[in-house]
């Protein structure tokens, strides 16, 4: 018995030795932290091994989500002239405004075709008559760059909520479909058109919302956000019918118009027919010699 009480308290005394030593505890503290983060990390890399799992989710980056993403700090623009030289550049053809005096509308109607069309955009040259670089009036996508004899070739630019710049009569086009191009980017040259030659070399200029046109002298120097406020309504057909009746009783003056002066030159002709058929009177002094 004594034998064995011995061995035990010389073995508890040999434990109490060796915790005893200093660097017992740090070596157990160690140890200890070294075995948890070993753990910690072989949780973590399992559990975020989600290659196997055919998620579906846009919250995790990186995972089939295609959307690009979104510029925070992209600078708000304002609708640009879309001509190079803006300073030099002069309206030929205004817009036609259902709301406006006669006169403007007077000065925005197209003849093309024997018919008077109303103008849907502005048609912008310069002073001199020469070829200018066309440039984005705002910054965006191309959505369609079409070749099209009567208006001159025509370039459309997606933006945001519906709103779309459209540029026809140009040439030498420098962009394609699906290009994003920066507000002042050259699109092409100006050029000339069917649809109003009379304008001669122009581009013409259109700015529409949800596929209805709006006037761009009104949005000129202005943020998007003043047209994505607006609410456009497309002309109404009453309207369309009364500037049908307006350009038809126009025709129908300038063809009588055209019918009295024919009626008058006839005139003039049978007279002077008829003053040519006449017999000249002898003179009564020779009668009498």
């Amino acid at each position: 018995m004594r034998e064995e009480e011995n061995k035990r308290s010389s073995q508890g005394s040999s434990v109490k030795r060796f915790f005893k030593k200093r660097w017992v505890f740090p070596a157990i503290y160690i140890a200890s932290a070294a075995i948890i983060l070993t753990g910690v990390l072989w949780y973590q890399s399992s559990s975020s091994n989600t290659d196997k799992y055919d998620y579906k989710s846009t919250d995790l980056t990186g995972k089939k989500n295609q959307t690009p993403a979104v510029e925070v700090n992209k600078p708000f623009e304002n609708f640009k002239m879309p001509v190079d030289k803006a300073t030099e550049a002069v309206v030929k053809t205004k817009f036609y405004d259902f709301q406006g005096k006669a006169e403007d509308q007077e000065s925005a109607l197209v003849f093309y075709n024997n018919s008077y069309l109303q103008n849907t955009g502005i048609d912008l040259a310069l002073k001199n008559g020469e070829t200018f670089d066309v440039t984005a009036s705002l910054s965006g996508t191309v959505k369609r760059v079409e070749e099209d004899a009567t208006l001159g070739n025509v370039i459309e630019i997606e933006h945001d909520n519906g709103i779309v710049t459209q540029y026809q009569s140009v040439k030498d086009i420098k962009v394609t479909v699906g290009e994003q191009v920066k507000q002042g980017h050259v699109l092409a040259k100006a050029g000339q058109s069917l649809f109003n030659e009379k304008a001669g070399t122009h581009v013409h200029f259109e700015i529409r919302k949800d596929g209805v046109a709006v006037n761009p002298t009104s949005y000129f120097d202005k943020p998007l956000s003043a047209l994505q406020e607006k609410s456009v309504d497309a002309p109404s057909q009453k309207k369309l019918d009364d500037l049908e009746k307006s350009t038809d009783s126009e025709k129908s003056t300038d063809k009588q118009e055209k019918s009295t002066d024919s009626e008058k030159s006839t005139d003039k002709q049978e007279k002077s027919t008829d003053d040519q058929k006449s017999p000249v009177k002898p003179d009564a002094s020779s009668e009498n010699s």
